[in-house]
C-alpha cells in the first residue's frame, strides 16, 4: 500500500478510478530495487503509470516532458547523482523518495544543487518513506538484502568486533525496525531474551520510538498513517530473539515445499534460478556439451499453487504438482478446441491476448483461453521446480538426513549410527554430512569425549568436510554453557507411510522411487515455543526473565514484569543474527490453530543451511 500511495505521487491510490494513469519514469537504486521487486510486478507497475524503471547509477537519458519519481537510500553518492540529474534537467519533475530517513545536511546539499540548476519548481516534492525492509510474504520481511554481510550472523558474531562496529550493525538493524513499525502504523510492546545482541536491539529500538512518540508535532504514529486500520485497537507484541538461542535449525535438512526450494535451489527474493540440463545423449561423441540454460521463475503470492503448497511435505507437493496436471490434461483438448474456433492453431499466446471480438463464441473463448493458458504455466513451473529439488532428495538422501535429525532433535533413539552415515559415500556432499554432525554436537545433552569426537572428526575429514565451522560451535557451546538447558525441540516423530500409489505409478512426472513419504507432526521450534510464552503470557522459566519494553510509557523502566496481563492478539517475531523458511513456517503452522491472531516473521538476513555453514565456517578459521 505504502509503494503504491508514493508511486501516485504520495497521494492514496485509488482502485478504479477511470482516468488514465499519469504517465512517469520510476529511479531506484538496488535498495530500492530489492523492495519493489517482490511486491510489485513489471505489469502491476505499468498499471500505475510506470512505462520506464531505471537504476539510479545506469545511464539515462534526457525525457524532458514526465515526472520522475525516485525511490533510493539517502546515501552520498545517490544524492550526489540525483543533484546531477536536476543539473542536467533530465526530466520534467522531481518526486525524491528516501527509503529511510534523510539527513538535514544532505537535503540541503540538494537544496543548493536545486538552486543552482534553478530547478527548484521543479522538486515537486520530497519524503522520507521509512520502507528500508524487504516484504517477502504477507507475514514475513527482512531488513536487507544489498549489505547483508554488515548485519549477517557472522558480523555480530565476531570475536574481534569493536564496539563502535557493534553499534553501527545496531543501528542498521534498529533503522530497518523502526521503519517497519512507522508502515505498520504501531508502537509495539518490546520483549528479548537477556545479554544477547537481540537486547541492544531492544534497547535502541526502544529509545528510539521513545524520541519520536515524545516529539508530538513530528511524530510519524499520530493515527493518520496508512497502518492504522490494519490492526485491532489492541498494540503488537514485539519479540526480538537472538540466533544464538537455537543454531541447530538453521543447518537443519527439511521437508516442506519453501524451505526445500530455499535449502537446494538458487531462491532469493521470491525468485528461483534454474539451470535446465539439456539432452546429453544426442549428441555426437567429441560435441562440446550443450551450454545449460538458466531458467528463473517468480514464486509469488499470485500463485494460487504456491500459497497453498508452500508449506506442505514434498511427496504431497509432488502429488498434487501430479493431480493438477491430469486435471489440465482433461482441459486441454479444450484449449485446442478454442484456439481453433478462433483461427489461431499456430499463432502464439501474446497474439491470442490480443483478440478480442464481440461474437459470443469468441468471447467465451477469450475469457476462458488465457486462465487455463495461466494455469498450464504454473503447472509447467512447479514441475520444473519439484523435479529440480526432488532430484536433489534423491541424490543426496535428504530424506535420510531429515528423518535422522528429526530423531536427534527430538532425542528419540537412533536406529543407525552417526558414524555410518558419514562415512557413507552415497548418502549426501560434505556439506550434508557436517550439517547432520553439527546438529548433533549441538543437540547432544553432553559433548561426546575427546576420544569419540577425534574419531568423528576423522571421518569427516575422510568424507572431505571443512571442520571449521565445528571449531567455532565448540566455542560457542563452550562460551554459551547451554549444557544446563540445551534446547528442547519437543518430539516429533516423523512416521513414514508406504509411498503414495499416485505417484508411484509410473505415468507420474515424478519417479519418488526409494523417498520416505514422511509425515510431520506439528511441533514447535524454540522460537516458536518463545513466542507462545510471551503472547500467551504463560508462566516459564525459559522467557520469564525476558526484559519488557514500553515504548509507550513515559518513565523507561527496565522490569520484566509485563504491565499488560491479556495475551497478545498479534505478535511479531524478529530474529537478530538470520533467519529461514522453516522456523516461518513453524510459526505459520503454529498460528493456524489461534483463532483470531496473527504474525508476522522477521529476520536481519535469510539464510539457507549453505550460507550459514559458510559463516560459521569464517567465524572458526583459526
Amino acid at each position: 500500500v505504502a509503494l503504491k500511495r508514493m508511486l501516485n505521487f504520495n497521494v492514496p491510490h485509488i482502485k478504479n478510478s477511470t482516468g488514465e494513469p499519469v504517465w512517469k519514469v520510476l529511479i531506484y537504486d538496488r535498495f530500492g530495487q530489492d523492495i519493489i521487486s517482490p511486491l510489485l510486478s513489471v505489469k502491476e507497475l505499468r498499471d500505475m503509470g510506470i512505462t520506464l524503471h531505471l537504476l539510479l547509477h545506469s545511464d539515462r537519458d534526457p525525457i524532458p516532458d514526465v515526472p520522475a519519481v525516485y525511490f533510493v537510500m539517502p546515501t552520498e553518492e545517490n544524492i550526489d547523482r540525483m543533484c546531477q540529474d536536476l543539473r542536467n534537467q533530465l526530466y520534467e519533475s522531481y518526486y525524491l523518495n528516501f527509503i529511510s530517513a534523510i539527513s538535514r545536511s544532505k537535503l540541503e546539499d540538494i537544496a543548493n544543487a536545486a538552486l543552482a540548476a534553478s530547478a527548484v519548481t521543479q522538486v515537486a516534492k520530497v519524503f522520507d518513506q521509512y520502507l528500508n525492509f524487504i516484504t517477502l510474504e504477507d507475514d514475513m520481511f527482512v531488513l536487507c538484502n544489498q549489505n547483508k554481510e554488515l548485519v549477517s550472523y557472522r558480523a555480530i558474531n565476531r570475536p574481534d568486533i569493536t564496539d563502535t562496529e557493534m553499534e553501527t550493525v545496531m543501528d542498521t538493524i534498529v533503522d530497518s525496525l523502526f521503519c517497519f513499525f512507522v508502515t505498520l502504523g504501531a508502537v509495539p510492546i518490546i520483549r528479548c531474551s537477556r545479554g544477547t545482541a537481540a537486547e541492544m536491539v531492544a534497547v535502541k529500538l526502544d529509545k528510539k520510538l521513545r524520541e519520536n512518540l515524545r516529539d508530538a508535532r513530528n511524530s510519524l504514529f499520530t493515527g493518520d498513517t496508512l497502518g492504522a486500520g490494519q490492526f485491532s485497537f489492541q498494540r503488537p507484541l514485539l519479540v526480538l530473539v537472538d540466533r544464538n538461542i537455537d543454531l541447530a535449525t538453521p543447518l537443519h535438512h527439511t521437508w516442506t515445499y519453501q524451505a526445500l526450494v530455499h535449502d537446494v535451489l538458487d531462491f532469493h527474493l521470491n525468485r528461483v534460478n534454474l539451470e535446465e540440463s539439456s539432452g546429453v545423449e544426442n549428441s555426437p561423441a567429441g560435441a562440446r556439451p550443450k551450454r545449460k540454460n538458466k531458467k528463473s521463475y517468480d514464486l509469488t503470492p499470485v500463485d494460487k499453487f504456491w500459497q497453498k503448497h508452500k508449506g506442505s511435505p514434498f511427496p504431497e507437493v509432488a502429488e498434487s504438482v501430479q493431480q493438477e496436471l491430469e486435471s489440465y490434461r482433461a482441459q486441454e483438448d479444450e484449449v485446442k478446441r478454442l484456439k481453433s474456433i478462433m483461427g489461431l492453431e499456430g499463432e502464439d499466446e501474446g497474439a491470442i491476448s490480443m483478440l478480442s471480438d464481440n461474437t459470443a463464441k469468441l468471447t467465451s473463448a477469450v475469457s476462458s483461453l488465457p486462465e487455463l493458458l495461466e494455469k498450464k504455466r504454473l503447472i509447467d513451473l512447479h514441475t520444473n521446480v519439484a523435479t529440480a529439488v526432488l532430484e536433489h532428495i534423491k541424490a543426496r538422501k535428504l530424506d535420510v538426513y531429515f528423518e535422522y535429525e528429526e530423531k536427534i532433535m527430538s532425542k528419540t533413539t537412533l536406529d543407525k549410527s552417526l558414524l555410518d552415515i558419514i562415512s557413507d559415500p552415497d548418502a549426501g556432499t560434505p556439506e550434508d554430512k557436517m550439517r547432520l554432525f553439527l546438529i548433533y554436537y549441538i543437540s547432544a545433552q553432553q559433548a561426546p569425549s575427546e576420544a569419540d569426537l577425534e574419531q568423528y572428526k576423522k571421518a569427516l575429514t575422510d568424507a572431505g568436510c571443512n571442520l571449521n565451522p565445528l571449531q567455532y560451535i565448540k566455542q560457542w557451546k563452550a562460551f554459551a554453557k547451554m549444557a544446563s538447558a540445551p534446547t528442547s525441540y519437543g518430539n516429533t516423530t516423523t512416521k513414514p507411510m508406504g509411498l503414495l500409489s499416485r505417484v508411484m505409478n509410473t505415468g507420474s512426472q515424478f519417479v519418488m522411487e526409494g523417498v520416505k513419504n514422511l509425515v510431520l507432526k506439528q511441533q514447535n521450534l524454540p522460537v516458536t515455543r518463545i513466542l507462545d510464552n510471551l503472547m500467551e503470557m504463560k508462566s516459564n522459566p525459559e522467557t520469564d526473565d525476558y526484559r519488557y519494553f514500553d515504548p509507550k510509557m513515559l518513565r523507561g523502566n527496565d522490569s520484566s514484569v509485563p504491565r499488560n496481563k491479556n495475551p497478545f492478539q498479534e505478535a511479531i517475531v524478529f530474529v537478530v543474527g538470520g533467519g529461514n523458511y522453516i522456523e516461518y513456517q513453524n510459526l505459520v503452522d503454529y498460528i493456524k490453530g489461534k483463532q483470531g491472531k496473527h504474525i508476522l516473521y522477521g529476520c536481519s538476513e535469510l539464510f539457507n543451511a549453505t550460507q550459514f555453514i559458510k559463516q560459521l565456517s569464517q567465524l572458526g578459521q583459526k
